[in-house]
């Protein structure tokens, strides 16, 4: 049994119910999970750790979780023609450079995706790749993710309504729902891992009300819920999304969602910007899950999502950097200070705090995930714990007062130590067992090609 101690971090903040927080603090590892947390020289250890670090000068806290991404857009950051857009005029710009994506299009996207989100403090986050040309498939990103170490929820997307059947996505990026479903099924049985501390668990994911049918969408959550998995979409994203809607199909976005059974504690929403207020407390009843992102929610212009609100009335809402071309980052501490900015910008203040922003990211990201493993430190948790120094040019001046907070408030640093399932993944600030360089060459290779449309 291999042992891990993290000792005398500043502080140790465990994100639990009682908001527990220690000086000096130690976290005690065996394996993948954490056995013991609290003061260093408390620690009652019945044989010296195999590995000990040294955690002074840092905050320690359970890894973050993200639960909404499209990795596969780090290859189509910042462009041009897409800077200033809305989300359907984004969207047409960008469907028919993703139609030339690769299955090593996707496998270097999600390394570049995931080494961003570790270094910003992410442990685990879902994705979601809803077109999958050239032979791409799943498996190209469960492979990434396994070599990288991360937890992974990953999503088997899906766009079958194109252009000439009403849908907003070119006829050649989507594909044919008997296809999508038996994927779908393939890829459960093959990966999906329900186990407490699982590295690996599958969702479905159909696109949008805008991209797949009522049809899909009733299938594809009858098979997750014969699985017992979750599902996921994107849901009132845009007042564009709402029109079409209202058109289409003569209700709202979640009006529609209702009918199709896309409620529940096993179903969550990205973006969830334009619900009615009854709808709020309709979603918060069925404790309905919000991706909230509010980053890409201001660069698209579509609005802010009613998060107070959603909390209030007991929807499950965690946060989400959403797509790497509509953020353009992969930086989930960022995401969560933009939150607590985007939130007081209404004129309240107090309307969340810096506490709640990190609780979001933490705690809020597991439930919306479905899990009871991470998003805390205590004993019988997975190991997934970060830590960042306070002694850096970012937060000097803050850190002194409020070392938690300056996480938030001052400029959102990255972790000098990541722990993902009790394995050392960041160190010093530097991604482990990758080389970085190489990566990031080959993936901007692969970035110009397809902007160009010469991949192959």
């Amino acid at each position: 049994m291999a042992s891990l101690l993290i000792q005398h971090a500043h502080l140790v903040v465990t994100m639990d119910d009682a908001d527990t927080r220690i000086a000096d603090g130690g976290i005690y590892i065996e394996d993948n999970v954490i056995r013991q947390v609290g003061e260093s020289d408390t620690l009652a250890l019945e044989r010296p750790a195999d590995v000990t670090i040294d955690a002074s000068g840092m905050v320690v806290l359970p890894g973050l979780i993200n639960t909404h991404h499209h990795f596969y857009q780090t290859l189509t950051r910042n462009l041009p023609a897409a800077q200033n857009a809305d989300l359907f005029t984004w969207l047409r710009v960008h469907y028919p450079i993703w139609a030339g994506m690769t299955p090593e299009a996707i496998t270097v996207s999600t390394k570049v995706a995931i080494a961003e989100l570790m270094l910003s403090g992410c442990t685990t986050s879902s994705d979601h790749t809803y077109l999958w040309p050239n032979g791409a498939r799943l498996d190209d990103q469960i492979a990434a993710a396994r070599e990288m170490g991360f937890r992974f929820h990953a999503a088997r997307g899906s766009m079958s309504v194109g252009e000439s059947q009403g849908g907003l996505p070119p006829d050649r990026v989507v594909e044919g729902e008997d296809a999508i479903l038996r994927d779908s099924q393939r890829v459960i049985e093959e990966y999906h891992d329900a186990s407490r501390y699982s590295m690996l668990r599958v969702v479905l994911a159909p696109c949008s009300p805008f991209s797949v049918s009522p049809d899909l969408m009733r299938e594809s959550i009858a098979m997750a819920r014969a699985y017992g998995i979750h599902s996921h979409t994107h849901l009132a994203e845009t007042r564009d999304e709402a029109a079409y809607c209202a058109e289409t199909f003569h209700r709202t976005p979640v009006e529609l969602a209702e009918d199709l059974g896309w409620v529940g504690d096993d179903v969550w929403h990205a973006h969830m910007v334009h619900p009615s207020d009854d709808e709020v407390l309709r979603l918060g009843g069925t404790h309905t899950g919000v991706a909230h992102c509010p980053t890409s929610n201001m660069r698209l212009a579509s609005g802010i999502a009613p998060l107070g609100a959603l909390r209030r009335a007991g929807a499950r809402v965690g946060l989400g950097v959403d797509g790497s071309a509509s953020n353009d980052g992969s930086h989930l501490l960022a995401e969560a200070r933009q939150a607590l900015l985007l939130h007081r910008v209404m004129g309240d203040p107090a309307a969340i705090t810096a506490h709640e922003a990190l609780w979001l990211a933490t705690r809020g990201g597991a439930a919306v995930l479905g899990r009871d493993d991470i998003g805390m430190l205590a004993p019988g948790m997975a190991a997934d714990i970060i830590g960042y120094r306070l002694d850096t040019f970012g937060l000097a001046g803050g850190a002194i007062h409020d070392p938690l907070a300056t996480l938030v408030f001052c400029q959102p640093p990255n972790v000098d130590l990541s722990i993902i399932d009790g394995r050392v993944r960041v160190q010093d600030g530097q991604l482990l067992d990758l080389d970085q360089q190489a990566l990031i060459a080959r993936h901007n290779a692969i970035a110009q090609a397809l902007a160009r449309g010469e991949l192959r």
